[in-house]
């Protein structure tokens, strides 16, 4: 199939909270989302977290929650983030944190509980690809310890086997899993170990800091 199978919580280490995304036609069915536990109007309540960056986080709540509206949601057992729905769309809010978060520590920190499985986390980097002897320069839109999400405007064949090479990581060899337009699934024929991940994220966010 041409477009990914699932829903998952995406990261990113922008520091603006999440804008409202339009909504694609390709957009994934199966939902494997986050689940947060979110305090509203003294009462506590889950929400599936769809997006988290440093300044906000898109979620779906099982309950109306008006512009403006005061929430806490608590990431890290016991640590509750203060912020405040700053725009809804359909069964979307988006909340403003008062203050930033630390992105990579909350996919690091080994005290957050049980740590999603192979979190994305969106970033925008260019990176090459080497198949059947064809080096393509792409874009990378997100990453994770099991594959990339990249922009291509080459014709890469689905199921075909490649190479990855990004600055800082070594050549990682990969199947090309999935296609949507510009838009292709990469899963890595072995996993990156966490701890090398984080490390890469620390340094793209280092070079995100000084441009």
């Amino acid at each position: 199939m041409d477009q990914q199978p699932v829903e998952t919580t995406l990261y990113s280490l922008d520091r603006a909270p999440p804008a409202p995304r339009q909504r694609r036609a390709d957009e994934r069915h199966v939902s494997l989302l986050r689940v947060g536990s979110l305090l509203i109007d003294g009462r506590r309540e889950l929400c599936l977290i769809k997006n988290i960056s440093a300044g906000g986080m898109l979620i779906r709540p099982y309950s109306q929650i008006a512009e403006g509206t005061r929430v806490s949601i608590e990431l890290r057992q016991g640590e509750p983030v203060e912020g405040f729905a700053r725009w809804t769309d359909g069964d979307n809010v988006g909340v403003e944190f008062d203050d930033t978060i630390d992105v990579i520590g909350l996919i690091s920190n080994p005290n957050d509980g049980p740590r999603p499985r192979k979190p994305r986390i969106e970033v925008s980097c260019s990176g090459w690809l080497r198949e059947d002897g064809y080096i393509h320069r792409v874009t990378v839109a997100n990453v994770s310890q099991g594959g990339l999400k990249i922009l291509s405007t080459s014709d890469l064949p689905v199921g075909g086997d490649a190479v990855i090479s990004l600055s800082g990581l070594p050549p990682c060899p990969a199947v090309i899993r999935w296609r949507s337009g510009d838009s292709y699934g990469v899963t890595f024929n072995r996993a990156l170990s966490l701890p090398q991940l984080v490390e890469w994220l620390k340094d793209q966010q280092d070079q995100t800091s000084t441009d």
